[in-house]
């Protein structure tokens, strides 16, 4: 070899090493730390839809409660009742009319309209029966008083002229069943938070042991990441955006599935709107819909479950 022949340069091992390529990020690149799909994982996303699927007909019957109880509410509210009894030695038509004279001239008053004896008769056949003789019976005679919209009548005073011009009448605001009413809202909501406290808590007990599971048996592959300096915060965070879109997909198809049975309920009120059968379950459950805010909550409520797998597997 000549002097002015450039010396053949020998390759060494370590020159084809890329220093930018980490032991971590090789180990990240080449396999996740946590298995896309295991049996265990797709056990846990299909907890994670049906506790989200509970919590969301939980919170879409609480709604629908509190939507009928503020239906009823509405309409107990517009009316009270004066009732008038039969007394011996008094004329029960003309006490009849006396009480609704008092109640026209009280301010507040949108309508006053006395039964007559035959509808009297008619609220209650159901509890004896019809074609009864009922005319020897001391059946009360009723007084709708609807109230002006937004007016607030003052009710201890139309007690107190009633019971002094009008001894057999009384004066029913209703007030029972409104308090009723509304404690039963209030129970329903309280129901509801209870259930969905219960759901969150086994979702969490879930994603737990199914986390520990997967570390359990990705032990060598952790060990390995630690021996070549990858930090628990990096592995924690492996586990954590594993388990977010974990959480996301089954709470999406639990979410999704209630979505849908609201919807349909929805669809069935509207169609049988106006039958007997519609009627009836319209007066007894309101409209069924949970309206925007109720399929907002739905979604909020897939957003928490998320939340609530990807912290408690970091966790």
């Amino acid at each position: 070899m000549s002097m002015t022949e450039p010396a053949e340069v020998l390759a060494e091992p370590w020159d084809e090493f890329d220093a930018s390529a980490s032991p971590v990020r090789s180990a990240q690149a080449a396999a996740p730390i946590v298995p896309r799909s295991s049996i265990a994982l797709r056990s846990l996303a299909a907890v994670v839809a049906i506790m989200t699927f509970l919590a969301s007909l939980t919170v879409g019957a609480a709604m629908v409660m509190l939507s009928a109880a503020s239906s009823w509410q509405s309409e107990v509210g517009r009316e009270v009742t004066i009732q008038v009894r039969p007394m011996a030695g008094r004329d029960l038509e003309a006490d009849l009319r006396k009480a609704a004279a008092i109640a026209r001239a009280t301010p507040g008053i949108a309508d006053v309209r006395p039964y007559t004896k035959d509808e009297s008769m008619r609220l209650v056949e159901p509890w004896l029966g019809a074609g009864l003789a009922l005319d020897d019976l001391p059946i009360p005679r009723l007084i709708v008083v609807k109230l002006d919209p937004g007016a607030r009548p003052d009710f201890a005073a139309l007690r107190r002229l009633l019971a002094a011009q009008v001894a057999p009448a009384s004066l029913d605001d209703h007030r029972r069943w409104i308090d009723s009413m509304r404690t039963m809202a209030e129970t329903a909501v309280a129901a509801a938070i209870a259930v969905l406290a219960l759901v969150l808590a086994a979702t969490v007990l879930s994603v737990t042991f199914a986390t520990r599971g997967t570390m359990a048996t990705n032990r060598p592959i952790v060990e390995a990441l630690h021996y070549v300096g990858a930090t628990n915060a990096f592995i924690a965070g492996q586990f954590q955006r594993h388990f977010l879109v974990l959480g996301f997909k089954g709470g999406a198809i639990g979410g999704g599935a209630a979505i849908v049975l609201f919807g349909v309920l929805e669809a069935a009120n509207a169609w049988f709107a106006g039958s007997p059968q519609g009627d009836e379950i319209t007066a007894l459950a309101g409209n069924l819909s949970i309206g925007v805010v109720g399929y907002l909550a739905i979604l909020l409520l897939i957003a928490l479950m998320a939340l609530v797998t990807a912290l408690a597997s970091r966790h």
